[in-house]
């Protein structure tokens, strides 16, 4: 069959772009770091524009939920049913809609669970020892009981792993809505043995549970114009993917447990006491946070045994998703917080075991957190904002956060523990932000999340107190991680990540903020930043969105950033190769020739002269053979040189013979890159009167060459030496090369002496055994 003309043309352009994408443009055998990124990018349209923001057609998908759920205290485990109202607002006609059933994960033939490699043998604790064996034996998968539509019709469904296909009855048009019900129960893990993002804690001394409930409900994949169905596998790592909607939960659970979710509560009246509701009212207005619930009714409470159960009504509009939990043991405080003329209510959820510090930190963590966020991005839009202590390590959802540091049994707590709670509430409460409204895909960059939040944490936890102990954030702080081994680009999907914590969290948040202390400057990058997470609020921006909103934004082109920062695994390690004086020639015999001199005399003598100075030489015992030329002296004035001098002087402008006379010093500074990664050169000038002064050079003098490049500097005083990065800004692996003169490295060694090891009889003599063991003693 023959193809058109205009068809083979555009499968030879295709062609011919991606076989540029896939091989570098070189200039004399070096990477191009300034090559611009925009064929890497998608192509901008009517959904996502060139300028980094929505376009005019940009669409996402309506999902509501009304569920209904009970929890079984006996047994530890969910049934729940959910009317789900699917509005599709695409240009697409959908046969079928997938569903993610993430409890699927605990399954004990999970993809997730299957795919986990080999741990290691060397040392292993009894506790992971039975985390291995329950893993095994434990099955938590989603029992779907049934599938129906509006009318109670059955719906064919099939379940691929973590994922569940719904069949529609006919196909759903654009701008279509479609009902559908699904009812379905789970065993909950316990969290002691399967770790996981949601599950219970059970305290042995008291017997009482904790429970925190996350992916617990069967939700929506997302379809999105740029994936279509983001339908890829649940393995535990990349997190959610979802769409936004209205929620009307209704929780069953024992009736002396006290119930925190997303949302707002809608039957007080029926659920707390007189006492508790009064409470709630008055911290609306309180200047610190109030006790709902106190320390010793929490207490009380762990005794006493249900008589029922109460319903909690929640509702919640426009999130992406819905946590609860549950316990008898939790303490409650509160505190309004004026949030744009409405009242935003921080509260935080913990058992005593969690005091005296949640009740300090907690609720204060969560207002901080909103205050400087909000001023980041934008104004915090919900109506609550809730910390929750149990058994998960740090784990966010919209409106609400699990957290886990505790203090020790009796009370006390370390340093390390204080500002992880703090540090951690941040974080998750934090992520209200990114990706709760500003709504990136999880499942596939990680970053977008998480490494925005830990870069705005960072901040945060700068605003709470002087030095605060961060430990992400500082360029230095990231120097280990890349110059290290095991590593891949930060623009790399959520699965394939190594070293997660460094790649996903700490290298985009430290990236973030060089951009902001010394790329762009903080008046521009927070205009930039801001622009971005107004734009995107509420929608689902990629991380090519990002990049263009910044740039589009602060009018620079930082495609040599994105691209050495997050498409590569390059370091930062410039040094000062060298440096070289130059000072004008005032072509003036007398003055330039006795300066010649001097500079001769200073010349060491070689070993060899020196000692053949002193021994007889002919010429000694025959005069004449010394002629004109062992008196001659190229370096002594002669009229000569003066008329040349005077020749050459006035050929010369007014102006030129003024340049002649400069007292400007010309220094050419040789610079080298040995970590690969281009970077602005900041280099401080220290003079020999005892003055400094920072240059700061774009990054723009490496796009010719980016291994080494040479920078001139006039100066009229004379320079004693040069600092690359004197302030730790860029996060350069190698200090040592930042320096001119070199410096002389100093540090210290201890010595210590081995003790001699006891043999085994001398132990067992220690025991009394070595008798028996020897067989003496007969």
């Amino acid at each position: 069959m023959k193809r058109p003309i205009v068809t083979v043309i555009a499968l030879l352009v295709l062609a011919s772009l991606a076989a540029a994408q896939a091989e570098p443009v070189e200039k004399f055998s070096q990477e191009d770091k300034f090559r611009q990124l925009e064929e890497l990018w998608p192509t901008p349209n009517d959904q996502r524009t060139a300028s980094g923001a929505p376009g005019v057609d940009y669409w996402q998908q309506q999902v509501d939920y009304v569920i209904e759920v009970e929890l079984d205290d006996e047994n530890q485990s969910l049934s729940g049913s959910e009317k789900v109202t699917y509005q599709n607002n695409s240009p697409d006609t959908l046969r079928y809609l997938w569903v993610q059933l993430d409890v699927n994960l605990f399954a004990p033939d999970s993809a997730g669970a299957l795919a986990q490699t080999a741990p290691s043998f060397e040392k292993m604790s009894p506790g992971q020892l039975q985390s291995l064996i329950e893993r095994e034996l434990f099955d938590g998968s989603c029992q779907v009981g049934a599938v129906t539509d509006a009318n109670g019709g059955v719906l064919p469904y099939t379940i691929v792993g973590t994922m569940m296909r719904i069949d529609l009855p006919k196909p759903l048009a654009p701008g279509a809505t479609f009902v559908f019900g699904v009812e379905w129960g789970y065993q909950i893990n316990d969290s002691k043995y399967v770790r996981a993002r949601t599950g219970f804690e059970r305290f042995e001394e008291d017997g009482n549970i904790i429970y925190e409930m996350a992916h617990w409900f069967p939700r929506l994949a997302a379809y999105t114009d740029v994936n279509g169905w983001q339908h890829k596998q649940f393995l535990g790592r990349g997190e959610f993917t979802l769409e936004f909607g209205d929620f009307r939960v209704s929780i069953t659970a024992p009736d002396d447990h006290i119930v925190a979710a997303t949302g707002e509560l809608q039957n007080a009246g029926e659920v707390l006491t007189a006492a508790q509701r009064q409470r709630l009212d008055q911290a609306r207005q309180a200047d610190s946070p109030m006790f709902i619930v106190t320390p010793e009714e929490a207490k009380q409470s762990e005794t006493s045994k249900p008589t029922g159960k109460k319903t909690w009504v929640f509702d919640a509009e426009n999130v992406r998703d819905f946590a609860w939990a549950s316990s008898r043991k939790f303490i409650w405080d509160a505190q309004g917080h004026p949030m744009g003329g409405r009242q935003v209510l921080a509260m935080s959820y913990y058992p005593n075991e969690g005091e005296p510090l949640w009740s300090r930190y907690s609720t204060h963590a969560i207002i901080h957190t909103l205050n400087v966020y909000s001023r980041l991005t934008f104004e915090y839009p919900y109506p609550v904002a809730i910390s929750v202590n149990g058994p998960v390590g740090g784990m966010e959802y919209p409106m609400i956060c699990f957290n886990g540091p505790r203090p020790e049994k009796d009370g006390t707590y370390s340093q390390r523990t204080k500002y992880g709670l703090i540090s951690v509430i941040i974080h998750e409460v934090g992520h209200n932000y990114f990706p709760m409204i500003v709504n990136s895909d999880e499942r596939q960059w990680t970053w977008m999340d998480e490494g925005l939040n830990t870069f705005c944490q960072y901040i945060a936890e700068q605003e709470w107190e002087e030095e605060y102990p961060s430990g992400r954030g500082e360029p230095q702080k990231i120097v280990g991680y890349m110059t290290s081994a095991n590593q891949v680009p930060i623009m790399t999907n959520s699965e394939s990540i190594l070293q997660f914590g460094a790649n996903a969290y700490a290298k985009p948040a430290t990236a973030l903020n060089v951009l902001r202390e010394t790329i762009l400057g903080r008046e521009l990058f927070d205009f930039a930043f801001r622009e971005y997470s107004q734009r995107w609020m509420f929608k689902r921006p990629q991380p090519s969105d990002l990049f263009r909103t910044l740039e589009d934004a602060s009018a620079i082109d930082l495609d040599w950033f994105w691209r050495g920062w997050f498409y590569s695994t390059d370091h930062v390690d410039i040094g000062i190769a060298g440096v070289q004086l130059y000072t004008v020639d005032s072509l003036d015999p007398d003055v330039e020739k006795p300066r010649l001199q001097a500079l001769r005399d200073q010349e060491p003598t070689t070993v060899g002269a020196e000692r053949y100075a002193a021994m007889p030489k002919r010429a000694d015992d025959h005069p004449d053979l010394l002629d004109f030329y062992n008196r001659y002296d190229p370096l002594d004035v002669t009229e000569r040189d003066r008329g040349k001098f005077e020749k050459a002087i006035a050929s010369f402008e007014a102006d030129e013979r003024e340049v002649l006379s400069t007292d400007l010093q010309f220094y050419v500074v040789d610079f080298e890159n040995h970590g690969g990664l281009v970077m602005p050169i900041l280099l401080q000038i220290e003079f020999e009167d005892g003055s400094q002064r920072l240059m700061r050079i774009p990054a723009e003098i490496w796009r010719q060459d980016n291994e080494k490049v040479s920078k001139l500097i006039l100066s009229r005083k004379p320079i004693k030496g040069f600092t690359l990065d004197p302030r730790l800004e860029t996060a350069d692996a190698n200090l040592e090369n930042n320096l001119w003169p070199p410096k002389v490295t100093e540090s210290r060694f201890k010595l210590f002496k081995r003790e001699k090891q006891k043999n085994p009889m001398q132990l067992l003599e220690q025991k009394g055994e070595v008798d028996s063991a020897s067989g003496g003693g007969q």
